[in-house]
């Protein structure tokens, strides 16, 4: 399917949903979405990779089908599975009016929809969001490959499920682990990082309306220095909002500001040692 935005149109559009991407991903969304590509994104936890699609299918009007990946997920809870108790209860009714074919127990009636099989049949309708594929196994990226490379999918019981348009699909990785080069060559890749302070900034006003400029300016300021630390686990851009929405909730009910960000700091750090090394840091 040909994007109908230019890549500028891509950013604005985008803004208004309150995702403010930079050039370089709006350039990925509108290739994949002229070349019929899947995009890979990859990046740390929380920097808005899993939004990308949620803000994208705002975007184009299209409905949102998420498949969150685990280990040991596979086909029936990924592609398709059948209605057991259905079809044992169809079994039952035959068994007092006469034989039934085993075909007529594998009709479409039977069968459940999982995310891929909807998105395939509805590639015009949907944005296909593959979330955190590095939780998966190599035997879940190894099914995955038809439907990256045709946007089609083999089903034994029905034949081969094809989509009628390249399905828009976006997949995200943390980088638990490395993901197989199959995987890899069938996608358009690109790596999101943190925002700069100007960006994280825009997003804090946006999705904290009322906190005000320089409140927002010291909060940013606050996350960069924190991010610079040696923590288990940095802070996102989720835990940025969360952060200034309770500081902001704090400061109305009589706290100062840089009192009501030391306050609520257990949105933005979700570790003990973390906690420690902030606080004898002395960042906020």
């Amino acid at each position: 399917m040909k994007a109908t935005l230019t890549q500028q149109g891509i950013a604005e559009h985008l803004s208004a949903q309150g995702y403010f991407a930079d050039q370089d991903l709006t350039t990925a969304l509108f290739l994949a979405l002229e070349l019929g590509k899947p995009l890979l994104l990859e990046g740390a936890p929380g920097v808005g990779k899993t939004e990308v699609a949620r803000a994208l299918s705002l975007v184009l009007g299209r409905n949102l089908v998420r498949l969150q990946c685990y280990e040991g997920l596979d086909s029936t809870k990924s592609l398709y599975d059948w209605d057991h108790a259905r079809q044992l209860l169809q079994v039952r009714v035959a068994e007092r009016h006469g034989d039934i074919a085993l075909s007529e127990l594998y009709g479409p009636e039977f069968l459940i929809e999982m995310p891929l099989l909807k998105a395939l049949r509805k590639a015009g309708q949907t944005v296909l969001l593959i979330d955190e594929i590095d939780r998966a196994d190599a035997a879940f990226e190894a099914f995955l490959l038809e439907f990256l490379s045709d946007y089609q999918m083999s089903i034994p019981e029905l034949g081969t499920v094809k989509a009628a348009e390249p399905v828009i699909t976006i997949l995200t990785s943390n980088r638990t682990r490395e993901l197989h080069d199959a995987l890899r060559r069938r996608c358009l890749y690109h790596w999101i990082d943190y925002p700069d302070a100007a960006r994280e900034q825009a997003i804090i006003e946006r999705h904290a309306p009322g906190i005000g400029t320089e409140a927002a300016k010291a909060l940013v300021e606050a996350v960069s220095g924190i991010r610079r630390l040696r923590l288990l686990k940095k802070p996102g851009i989720s835990e940025s909002i969360d952060w200034a929405r309770a500081a902001l909730l704090l400061s109305e009910h009589g706290t100062e500001w840089p009192e009501a960000l030391r306050r609520s700091l257990g949105l933005l750090i979700k570790d003990q040692e973390d906690l420690g090394a902030v606080t004898t840091a002395a960042v906020i």
